[in-house]
């Protein structure tokens, strides 16, 4: 017997004006499997976390959370699915007005079943697990280098204990040692976790690092996807140009001539 999909796109369009950003996107996963949405800019990769994520609408297609189509949902339907949802953002976007542990308790202060003290004890136990020490707690985020607050991003996706985590440029702005232990740390606590993973990166390092499977989006479309060993012998001369970087291949930049 087939099990259900985590998360499953079929379909999928979305379109500003007339640009069009998601041309039938169709992508399966599976519950507690972790996927890394490889592209360049502008390719529709932080769309489809939104559309997923139901903060924006989708022009057709379906978006199906366990089985259960979440397509343009509103109101207190929304409220709960977005509830089984943790993120870390590109560039962290932590709180700057707020100490480190009510950043990493945000959502768990929401809840009016939880106590602000029992909270904050979330919070500690949180940040030590991404190794920080319980004296982070009480600093705020501009005290913090950008290593540890990347960490303190973590911490905030994971406090809740989400059924799904989203990665937005997980590695982005950091040195290759900070950014493989983030890589470390994604993995680890997603696995205590027990967490179904969507990442979308430009970094090939962290996408071999953090996935169990890779897929490439290009023009609208998810154009390749398997398993993360099976990337360099893809056979695809787009998944070919990107993950080795190369200027020359069927992926032409769009340049502004001076």
């Amino acid at each position: 017997m087939t099990s259900v999909p985590k998360i499953e796109l079929s379909g999928l369009t979305k379109s500003f004006d007339d640009k069009h950003v998601l041309r039938g996107i169709d992508l399966s996963i599976g519950k507690g499997e972790s996927v890394v949405i490889i592209g360049g800019s502008g390719t529709g990769k932080s769309v489809t976390l939104k559309c997923i994520l139901g903060l924006l609408d989708v022009d057709g297609g379906t978006v199906k959370i366990d089985g259960q189509n979440v397509t343009n949902l509103r109101g207190g339907a929304l409220d709960a699915h977005q509830a089984k949802f943790g993120m870390l953002f590109q560039g962290s976007a932590l709180f700057d007005s707020l100490p480190v542990w009510s950043n990493v308790a945000f959502k768990l202060i929401q809840s009016p079943h939880i106590s602000a003290k029992e909270a904050k004890k979330r919070a500690i136990e949180t940040l030590a697990s991404v190794g920080l020490a319980p004296d982070v707690a009480d600093i705020y985020p501009a005290e913090l280098s950008g290593g540890m607050q990347k960490r303190v991003a973590l911490a905030r996706a994971i406090a809740s204990r989400p059924e799904i985590i989203f990665f937005d440029e997980p590695t982005t702005g950091l040195d290759p040692i900070m950014a493989d232990i983030i890589n470390e740390l994604i993995v680890k606590c997603v696995r205590e976790v027990g967490a179904t993973a969507v990442s979308i990166t430009h970094d090939m390092t962290s996408a071999r690092k953090i996935s169990d499977r890779i897929a490439m989006l290009y023009d609208g479309r998810i154009i390749w996807q398997g398993r993360k060993d099976e990337i360099d012998h893809s056979g695809n001369p787009y998944v070919e140009q990107f993950i080795h970087g190369r200027a020359e291949g069927p992926i032409k930049m769009q340049v502004r001539k001076m």
